[in-house]
């Protein structure tokens, strides 16, 4: 077999960047960002946006009292297989439109520019919420481990304090360049799978009895004060459909990634796919290691996880697993940072956010959007910001995350349904699969945002109230404030099929 020399190499690859150079002058953008991202490092940004070791691990004890190892066993399962398909779906689009922009950018294509705007802020306030609640959570580990390492007592002062401080760090590894940010979430998917791996290890050797089958997949416990196990059992979805979110992220990055027609899609899918088999694994080998249920659910570290470590393993064996996590969480939200600032940046570039020219602005050393990184973790820190009061506002944050993203990763889906063979599809695509597989994903869709806007707890109090559909309504209601008073006139992406256009933006590509 015949080994392509160095040259002929590096001449594919020149000819591969010219490729992604005119799809995207083909769309309307010239070449700003730098494209290094391989296909490997476009599906570890989701995978590690994903990450199981975040949302599964700061969800957990949510998931304990809204339905139980039940829920959150088989409601893991049907929620990553309705998720997979919402993937697909997105894939697809996906590979026709590699933008930064995304969401928004391709509900403009197919839908116009009106579907594209709320579907631009929408997904801003889930990436912004996934930056939150991921980096809080990040935040309440770090307490746990604290606690156990120093007898720290971690207050919802001193956690927001943690918050903080994580999500400056994420701001700095962000700005500090693409490469950087690309190599993190390699090293990412190897820590998520390695770390899996050594957690579920030793929570299947080291206890002295383990909970049975039955009780893994069957038990049911209610601790939210509702009467209505199904109702119960439906908020209890919130824990896989939470972790399932920021799959978009190889989407957002499309613009730094090579082949990114093919490169994206795949990433997206294949990480979907990956978390839902080793997400499985995690939950199984935590539920099953439980010792104490009401002392796991009750625990003075905050992190129930960190109880069962604790309980398995003593406090030595749980520090050690902690920091695993810790590492696994902080990975992840480096990755949140860099999708949510790319979004920023795509919709600075066409107009959509106020003072535009700022946040679109890019570091002529790194290439980077410098000002989006810092709008993202800003505005992350004001949604979170609740989180000093009230103790179940982390809850509301993962619910915001929820609400704003997912109905945005389906109007793409059902735009590209409405416009059915008029829709030019991308080298990756579903073929004639593509009706029953978006339709199902579409009506799931609109199942679970209506789910998370209800209430979590009962009675329903200040301290206890569900803010996320707050956080929703306020967040369209100033969409369309900023569309008839500004955004109709200055939102406006780039025409296609200009062939002057096309050329000068090609021409500028070096």
């Amino acid at each position: 077999m015949r080994i392509p020399s160095v040259s002929s190499r590096r001449a594919a690859s020149r000819r591969q960047l010219r490729a992604d150079h005119d799809v995207l002058a083909d769309l309307g953008y010239k070449t700003v960002l730098d494209r290094r991202m391989s296909a490997f490092g476009n599906m570890a940004i989701s995978f590690t946006v994903i990450s199981i070791l975040s949302g599964c691990m700061t969800l957990y004890g949510f998931g304990l009292s809204t339905g139980g190892p039940a829920v959150i066993m088989w409601g893991w399962l049907g929620v990553g297989l309705m998720v997979l398909l919402l993937g697909m779906s997105l894939a697809e689009v996906t590979s026709a439109y590699p933008t930064s922009g995304g969401l928004y950018y391709m509900a403009h294509r197919l839908g116009g520019p009106r579907w594209a705007w709320y579907t631009g802020w929408l997904n801003l306030l889930g990436l912004v919420g996934a930056i939150a609640g991921i980096d809080y959570g990040a935040a309440t580990f770090v307490g746990a481990f604290a606690n156990l390492q120093w007898n720290f007592s971690p207050t919802p002062q001193k956690t927001m304090l943690i918050f903080v401080a994580i999500l400056l760090l994420h701001a700095l590894l962000n700005v500090a360049g693409v490469n950087l940010v690309s190599l993190l979430n390699r090293i990412s998917v190897w820590w998520h799978i390695g770390g899996v791996a050594l957690i579920v290890g030793c929570l299947m050797i080291a206890p002295a009895q383990h909970q049975s089958a039955a009780f893994v997949f069957g038990h049911f416990n209610n601790g939210t004060g509702w009467g209505n196990g199904i109702y119960v059992g439906a908020l209890g979805l919130l824990l896989a459909q939470y972790t399932f979110c920021g799959y978009d992220a190889s989407s957002h990055l499309s613009e730094e990634t090579k082949n990114a027609q093919i490169s994206a899609p795949k990433g997206i899918v294949r990480s979907i796919w990956v978390s839902l088999i080793a997400g499985f694994v995690l939950l199984f080998g935590l539920t099953s290691a439980i010792q104490d249920y009401a002392g796991t659910q009750n625990t003075s570290t905050g992190v129930p996880p960190a109880q069962i470590f604790l309980d398995v393993l003593g406090v030595g064996g749980a520090k050690a697993l902690l920091l695993v996590v810790i590492a696994a969480q902080l990975f992840c939200g480096n990755a949140e940072t860099a999708a949510a600032s790319r979004m920023v940046f795509a919709f600075s570039r066409d107009g959509a956010v106020p003072f535009a020219a700022k946040w679109r602005s890019t570091s002529p050393r790194t290439k980077t959007p410098v000002a989006a990184v810092w709008l993202s973790v800003g505005l992350a820190l004001v949604l979170a910001a609740p989180s000093l009061y009230s103790p179940t506002a982390y809850a509301a944050v993962t619910a915001i995350n929820v609400l704003g993203i997912t109905p945005a990763y389906a109007i793409p889906v059902y735009l590209r349904l409405r416009a059915g063979d008029r829709f030019r599809t991308g080298p990756w695509n579903l073929g004639r699969w593509y009706k029953p597989v978006g339709w199902m994903a579409v009506v799931w869709v609109v199942f679970v945002t209506v789910l998370f806007c209800l209430p979590q707890v009962s009675p329903v109090t200040v301290d206890s109230f569900n803010y996320a559909p707050v956080a929703l309504v306020v967040v369209v209601l100033l969409a369309w404030i900023l569309w008839i008073t500004k955004g109709r006139r200055t939102y406006k992406i780039p025409d296609v099929g200009n062939a002057a256009a096309h050329a000068e933006l090609s021409d500028e590509v070096v």
